[in-house]
């Protein structure tokens, strides 16, 4: 049986008026407890733990809570996924590739008006709709399995067995510069603006899939990066990310740090900052300002400290062994608030299953953090699973690696005539026979298809040998892995030619 109930601490509301919360940890007599499993947080992580809980007949409880953004942007239940993450990013990426689509229409014979106009509200309101979809199901769900609902009194105490924090995290905010709070928004809020941001000013060096999609449907935008683009990536494949989306009219200012946003009497912003070579100072007016500059764990009121959870103290996420353990018995952390886990909604998902399969149904997987595919949604997408050329050398040093890449140019470029200059692939492997692969990378359209297929063969300890004598299906950009011949050592033009 799943039950949902809510352990509030405080005068807390719900987002758009469910009865949802997070709580404060706290430590209980001994007696009968009320739950088999406790799970503290709504996201992708906390409700596959206990539905898969549920699933193997155990008794649980969820809470949730969502704290409004600075600028009083709330949702419902299913986490930063759901609502203002993956999802809601992937569709507006979409948006933005259909435009591309649109200009390429006339080459294939299609006759179309110009010119081409895109409505924001039209589409946000499609997205929006969409998720409010998403997070009914997770709502039905819990109802099916006899979760409790309606009023709740101010305090209710719940005790359980065992207790799993997934609280995710929110967005960073600046907030020693001048402005960043009450002018600024992040990704908690731009998917969910009712009107166009406008001309967009994005401060990152980690996120730019926004500044993509935001160019792709036209809008004026411009990223400010203090260091590397996509930091933790390759960063060869981050230049070339970066490269094509200035080809295609986003703006970069490099090496720069913004020290004040002011708003002016028309309402738009002033945005001071200071390049970090030069010293020189510049201003640029704006209509949005969006800050992605990391996030930080939801861990400030759960009361850890007092129940003895241990916490990193540089970056507040919680301190977990392998079985997600924290210092005390029978708490456990999963996803992006527990330290050392990636922050990627589908290691948090098979996390939480695993997690539950362990506690109640006799198994004793872990999760493997190892080879773990991911892909970057930027107008060229970026998949990659493995390690990067970097870490390769790294662990093994440079003689020892072997890196076979090639620049090729996907089918659907060739008619409308797409410059393919940064469609580009990599693989990096061992250099001593068979070639064990370490890692690949892929830009260029679907980059997300593509990867998760080779990332299978990948985690079962592919060779190079091996992917070379698989067949490739043709015309598609995928069969361009398996015929990557020329290494990097060799000093040979990797320009693919012919069909």
């Amino acid at each position: 049986m799943f039950k949902q109930s809510f352990l509030p601490f405080g005068n807390h509301r719900g987002s758009s008026g469910s009865a949802f919360f997070t709580s404060h940890l706290i430590l209980s007599s001994a007696g009968q407890q009320d739950y088999d499993l406790l799970v503290i947080g709504g996201g992708s992580g906390g409700l596959a733990c206990a539905k898969e809980a549920a699933q193997l007949g155990r008794k649980v409880a969820v809470v949730d809570y969502v704290e409004p953004s600075p600028q009083g942007t709330k949702w419902g239940l299913g986490g930063t996924c759901v609502n203002v993450g993956c999802i809601p990013k992937k569709l507006m990426h979409q948006a933005a590739l259909l435009g591309g689509m649109i200009q390429d229409a006339h080459h294939y014979g299609w006759e179309v008006a110009q010119p081409i106009r895109h409505d924001w509200r039209k589409m946000a309101e499609a997205v929006q709709n969409h998720v409010k979809s998403l997070n009914w199901g997770h709502r039905v769900q819990l109802q099916d399995s006899e979760a409790l609902s309606g009023k709740t009194p101010l305090l209710t105490l719940l005790s359980a067995d065992h207790i799993v924090i997934a609280t995710g995290g929110r967005p960073r905010y600046p907030t020693h510069i001048e402005g960043a709070l009450e002018y600024g928004i992040t990704s908690d809020d731009i998917f969910w603006l009712k009107e166009s941001p406008g001309k967009t000013l994005v401060l990152t060096d980690v996120a730019l899939e926004c500044a993509g999609f935001l160019t792709g449907i036209g809008l004026d935008t411009t990223v400010m990066m203090r260091s590397i683009p996509l930091r933790g990536f390759d960063q060869q494949m981050s230049s070339l990310v970066m490269e094509h989306m200035e080809s295609h009219g986003t703006q970069f200012l490099k090496g720069c740090i913004p020290t004040c946003i002011k708003r002016l009497p028309d309402g738009q912003l002033q945005v001071t900052w200071e390049d970090r070579t030069s010293g020189k100072k510049d201003t640029g007016i704006f209509d949005t300002v969006l800050w992605a500059i990391g996030r930080i764990p939801e861990t400030r009121n759960l009361n850890l400290k007092e129940v003895g959870v241990n916490i990193n103290p540089e970056n507040q996420k919680i301190i977990v062994d392998a079985q997600d353990v924290t210092s005390v018995p029978h708490i456990y952390a999963i996803g992006d608030v527990a330290e050392g886990r990636p922050e990627l909604t589908p290691t948090a998902i098979m996390a939480g299953k695993l997690l539950a399969q362990r506690l109640f149904g006799q198994s004793s997987d872990l999760m493997d953090y190892n080879n773990v595919p991911t892909t970057v949604f930027t107008p060229l997408e970026y998949g990659c699973v493995g390690l990067s050329e970097e870490e390769a050398v790294a662990r093994h040093g440079q003689e020892h690696i072997e890196v076979y890449h090639a620049y090729y140019k996907p089918l659907e470029f060739t008619v409308a005539e797409r410059d393919a200059s940064q469609c580009y692939i990599k693989m990096v492997c061992l250099k001593e026979p068979p070639q064990l692969v370490l890692g690949l990378h892929f830009l260029g359209p679907n980059a997300g298809e593509v990867t998760q297929g080779f990332a299978l063969g990948i985690k079962c300890g592919a060779s190079y040998a091996q992917v070379m004598r698989t067949v490739g299906i043709h015309p598609t950009c995928s069969e361009e892995v398996v015929k990557l011949r020329i290494s990097k050592r060799s000093g040979l033009d990797p320009t693919v030619t012919g069909c």
